[in-house]
């Protein structure tokens, strides 16, 4: 990286953020970012909803990476876990990190608790990986194209580039409903990008 180079895009201002007070957590972000050389690229959108994807996802150092930039940024991002996961006190730090507790077992199913979730917050940028795991896959999870479809949202595609340390922001992609033309044109424009231990296959 060279020694100029910007260490975190520009904070759009309808991006859903933390409170400006936790500037320690900002801090450390950036401190993690820059001792391990990595950096956040591109343009992020200045819009207040929509579906985050990441990819390739082949390490667990992709979420030490992530969750510094998440907090380098200061962007409040929203993932779903599983409800038994909220005890105390761990419910106290997995809704500090942005974690939404999912019921499993509602009829309405986890897709659709997303996509209401995303529909009828003011802001809410919902993040998940479309591998949903770190081994290879040759068929991604077509949920994140369903939710964004769903609740009338763009899907926003982040990447990890490890050959040079770097979080990647890319297009905005607006879902057609065409689960398969949909998820061709996103396999095809994460080709690219080389993760820890492997590309997207």
């Amino acid at each position: 990286m060279a020694a100029d180079a910007p260490l975190l895009p520009a904070i759009p201002p309808n991006m859903p953020q933390v409170p400006a007070r936790r500037r320690f957590s900002r801090w450390l972000g950036r401190t993690v970012l820059r001792l391990g050389g990595w950096r956040v690229t591109g343009e992020l959108p200045d819009i207040p909803r929509l579906v985050l994807i990441a990819a390739p996802h082949s390490s667990n150092w992709d979420g030490v990476w992530g969750m510094a930039a998440k907090l380098a940024l200061g962007f409040d991002v929203r993932v779903l876990g599983k409800d038994s996961l909220f005890w105390w006190p761990l419910s106290i730090v997995l809704r500090r990190l942005g974690v939404i507790a999912v019921d499993r077992g509602n009829p309405q199913g986890v897709v659709e608790q997303a996509i209401e979730l995303v529909r009828t917050s003011p802001r809410m940028w919902y993040a998940l990986t479309p591998e949903g795991t770190r081994k290879p896959v040759r068929q991604w999870k077509s949920g994140f194209l369903k939710i964004a479809h769903g609740a009338g949202v763009p899907v926003l595609m982040a990447y990890f580039h490890y050959p040079d340390r770097t979080i990647g922001v890319g297009p905005l992609f607006h879902p057609s409903g065409d689960l398969q033309a949909d998820m061709a044109a996103v396999r095809e424009w994460y080709r690219p990008w080389m993760g820890k231990n492997r590309g997207t296959v």
